[in-house]
């Protein structure tokens, strides 16, 4: 289990590029012109976690698999798009189908260029797609929402629930507030509820400020102003600049891409930045396989449970789970491996109400 997300935002502001970078390929055209991506591209990479390599160095592991992330790089949207204006249908079909989005803002002024509203302004710009959505979502709820009523007039208590839910949400939409501003309020029961509505501003959001070479590692003007808003939501906010992702996704040695972001003024890649604001947005966390064959990453969500992290490694796992051999990722470093942490008691036998932690090695019994 990764994690999926879609790529937004107006044309012209560098999703492809910056698709081209997190994946490290040419599958998606970049190019000066809107609607350039028509059908959306989907590309899955390895997450890099430095964890991983020191388990696989301590246990000698053949092989290294990282958990995966999947980037859907989905067509620009302009105004009128909740109306079926430019790609809207088609933009709006494919991000009811992702997790969590990454909203791409242009923060460079570049003549070469064109933006699609003629100037360079980010929260118009994110206004711009935010309604749209927003118009999308209230008139599909709207329209659920009469049925709904009528349902839950007649006693059944799951519509009553439903209905109870859908109108805070239109609620908000109707204030000019994206949907997920409600969650705060609502109980565990209504959170799932609110889930399975698939509203599209209620999924969480990353705003990537795309910036001009210059300013990748401070920013600017443009992306603090992106910051702020981002705040003002209890949103994510990160700095990247597609153009720099793309040149170091060009470069095959690892020494040469450090020593080119260094001369840029930066210590990472961007591609860390989305990935780690990802498994924030989404709370997600990390779990490992560690034996002489393969070290192997992955992903389950914050507040799993035992048998749910063995589930993602096959199901069979899950429906026969008796319990989870459990050593700390610190300790399994600090005392050489798995010997080591069993010689010191620090293999622990969890059960079926164990909460996963990020960093658990994890070997699973089961019986089918």
């Amino acid at each position: 289990m990764g994690f999926n997300c879609g790529i937004v935002g107006l044309p012209n502001v560098g999703k492809s590029t910056l698709f081209n970078a997190l994946t490290a390929t040419q599958a998606a055209e970049a190019a000066n012109f809107p609607f350039c991506t028509k059908e959306p591209n989907v590309g899955r990479l390895g997450v890099p976690d430095p964890r991983l390599t020191r388990l696989a160095e301590i246990a000698k592991s053949a092989k290294v698999i990282p958990t995966q992330l999947e980037i859907v790089d989905i067509a620009g949207l302009i105004r009128g798009a909740s109306k079926g204006e430019g790609l809207g249908n088609q933009f709006l079909a494919n991000i009811r189908e992702v997790d969590a989005i990454i909203h791409v803002l242009r923060c460079f002024e570049d003549g070469d260029v064109t933006h699609v509203e003629g100037d360079i302004d980010p929260l118009r710009d994110a206004e711009t797609v935010d309604t749209e959505l927003m118009l999308a979502d209230l008139d599909s709820l709207e329209r659920r929402l009469v049925a709904t009523q009528k349902k839950a007039k007649t006693g059944d208590k799951e519509a009553k629930a439903q209905a109870d839910v859908m109108e805070k949400a239109v609620a908000a939409l109707q204030a000019g507030r994206p949907a997920r501003t409600v969650l705060p309020d609502l109980s565990d029961e209504q959170r799932e509820v609110f889930k399975a509505l698939t509203l599209l501003t209620g999924k969480p959001v990353l705003y990537v400020a795309n910036v001009e070479e210059a300013s990748a590692a401070a920013g600017n003007a443009l992306s603090e102003r992106v910051a702020r808003m981002a705040r003002e939501q209890g949103a994510e906010a990160i700095v990247v600049s597609a153009a720099i992702e793309a040149e170091v996704a060009q470069l095959a040695d690892p020494a040469e891409k450090q020593e080119f972001l260094e001369t840029l003024g930066l210590e990472e890649p961007g591609l860390n930045k989305v990935i780690r604001a990802g498994y924030k947005l989404l709370d997600l966390i990390t779990f490992f396989t560690v034996g002489p064959k393969e070290a192997r990453a992955w992903t389950v969500r914050r507040g799993a449970k035992a048998p749910e992290a063995a589930g993602v490694i096959h199901t069979d796992f899950e429906r026969g789970f008796i319990r989870a051999e459990t050593i700390a990722y610190d300790d399994f470093v600090a005392l050489g491996g798995e010997q080591g942490a069993k010689e010191a008691g620090k293999m622990r036998q969890e059960g079926k109400e164990y909460l996963v932690q990020d960093g658990d090695i994890f070997h699973f019994r089961f019986n089918v």
